[in-house]
């Protein structure tokens, strides 16, 4: 075999090389301004892109700018409704139905005057002086029943809120299972405990006579005037103007239900020791003086006899009020 001339094979080498180079500053040009073109295209093409994503971004700020002012308008309008009211629950015929009493409020009041009455008897037999069959009698008949009242509809209160997140568990089960909120509520009112049972009955019996089922559920706080009830009533509310997903709405109420039971009880844990000691130290000065009074009664005796006496036990039950109101607010808190 001949070999090739490392001089010729050189001369072929740099032959290629300059006839690329020559190529290559031949179409240098071309190949720049096609890099450029494709480069603009791509500009182009994602310019466009980012218009139509600002465009949807600016279409669903708008979107959810309309729903927040759907909801603000629906929040006032409800906020209104409960302080209008919460001004009507103040009177006796609300407080009869809110403690479930099927009386009038003629009828209490006759109680409360034949309670009184028989107070007075009973204060006439025992002989009794004067200003306590005067004072007793007309005290208790206004004050007492009254308090019972007080204290039915708080018992009532606190059995509803005990079963009102069970009742909400039914309703997001019925929904998630295909039953829509009337079924739902109609199960409720059926089938649940009292007295959540008949305060959804009565939203299914305003939804007869023609109301929808946010306003039935906002005239529950009627009969019921607690912020969970005016939760679910906003919740339901919402839900009927702005949409979105009704049982996972009411189940984060149910939750959030839940979670300030769990905390009112804790507060109330934290503060029975607080509360024991304002107990203590208020009845602490009746029992020193009713035990120095079965001592030394001559020594107590000048309190009552005395008007310099009187002015003490004026003077003391001024600060004493002062300083059981101080403790009150300092162990009450609101959840």
């Amino acid at each position: 075999m001949f070999g090739i001339d490392p001089t010729v094979l050189a001369i072929i080498v740099l032959a290629a090389v300059a006839a690329a180079a020559a190529s290559y500053a031949l179409l240098f040009s071309r190949i720049e301004r096609d890099k450029k073109s494709a480069s603009r295209i791509n500009r182009v093409k994602s310019a466009e892109v980012d218009r139509t994503k600002v465009k949807a971004a600016r279409d669903r700020v708008q979107e959810l700018s309309k729903r927040r002012k759907s909801v603000q308008d629906s929040l006032k309008d409800l906020e209104k409704r409960q302080h209008e009211k919460t001004k009507k629950t103040l009177s006796l015929k609300s407080r009869l139905a809110q403690a479930g009493l099927p009386i009038t409020p003629a009828r209490f009041y006759l109680f409360s005057a034949l309670f009184a009455f028989m107070l007075l008897v009973l204060l006439l037999i025992a002989g009794a002086s004067l200003p306590f069959v005067l004072g007793i009698p007309l005290a208790a008949g206004l004050g007492l029943p009254r308090w019972v009242l007080g204290f039915l509809v708080s018992r009532r209160q606190n059995k509803f809120l005990e079963e009102f997140p069970n009742a909400l568990d039914v309703i997001v089960r019925s929904i998630r299972s295909g039953l829509p909120l009337n079924d739902a509520i109609r199960l409720v009112a059926t089938e649940g405990v009292e007295p959540v049972k008949s305060e959804f009955r009565r939203i299914v019996e305003s939804q007869q006579v023609g109301l929808s089922i946010p306003e039935a559920c906002a005239r529950m706080t009627n009969q019921m005037p607690l912020q969970e009830v005016n939760f679910f009533a906003i919740v339901i509310a919402i839900q009927s103007q702005a949409g979105g997903n009704l049982s996972e709405a009411i189940g984060n109420l149910s939750k959030v239900l839940r979670d300030r039971k769990k905390m009112k009880a804790k507060v109330k844990a934290l503060s029975m020791e607080a509360k024991a000691s304002a107990v203590i130290i208020g009845a602490l000065p009746f029992i020193v003086a009713t035990l120095v009074y079965l001592t030394s009664p001559q020594y107590m005796m000048i309190l009552f006899t005395d008007p310099r006496g009187h002015f003490i036990m004026g003077f003391s039950a001024v600060w004493m009020s002062i300083g059981i109101f101080v403790m009150r607010n300092m162990i009450n808190f609101d959840i």
